[in-house]
């Protein structure tokens, strides 16, 4: 036991509970849980308690990333009002918004979009996030992005622009939405 001790006696009371302290890798790592879980009220007191907002995992996947990527509203609101870099980079190049266009996360994306996210941030092979939701047949996510200023002829490392992956994967309402290459 550490730390309580019986007045009477002196010794260790065996009745208290144990402390825990916990080190700072496993604060921060219970902060990445709590963001990733959407556990928005835990995020608070993490940021409260002075973590930054911008932490990241070995993956560089930051408390951002992690949140936005599960679909959690609230817990984004909490990273985005503390101060979250909204286009930090995970390991791989990618951000926050690459990562619900690929889910499909509309509101999280309207959300990163009204913070000022970069609709055009392209990853380590020149993905960007209108790419990723015509990947994954994200039409209404794609729309938003178009809508939202994204540049549907960027081209990837591959030399592919959106059109051309929605022709790849014979997507005609994805190829609809995005014309001959110039839909803006």
């Amino acid at each position: 036991m550490t730390g309580q001790h019986d007045a009477g006696t002196g010794k260790p009371d065996a009745t208290a509970p144990e402390e825990q302290a916990f080190d700072l890798a496993e604060v921060e790592a219970l902060f990445l849980n709590a963001s990733r879980d959407g556990q928005a009220d835990l995020v608070q007191e993490f940021v409260a308690a002075g973590l930054s907002p911008d932490l990241s995992n070995e993956k560089g996947h930051s408390a951002l990333i992690l949140a936005t990527y599960n679909g959690h509203l609230e817990a984004t609101k909490v990273l985005l009002d503390a101060g979250a870099t909204i286009d930090l980079r995970d390991a791989k190049g990618a951000t926050a918004l690459a990562g619900v266009a690929f889910k499909g996360e509309i509101e999280i994306a309207r959300m990163l979009l009204e913070a000022g996210a970069q609709v055009d941030a392209a990853n380590e092979v020149g993905r960007t996030p209108l790419m990723f939701a015509v990947m994954f047949g994200r039409l209404d996510m794609a729309k938003l992005l178009i809508e939202a200023g994204a540049n549907p002829t960027l081209r990837d490392g591959e030399g592919r622009d959106a059109r051309d992956i929605a022709v790849a994967l014979g997507s005609e309402p994805m190829q609809d939405l995005l014309g001959n290459g110039t839909a803006r």
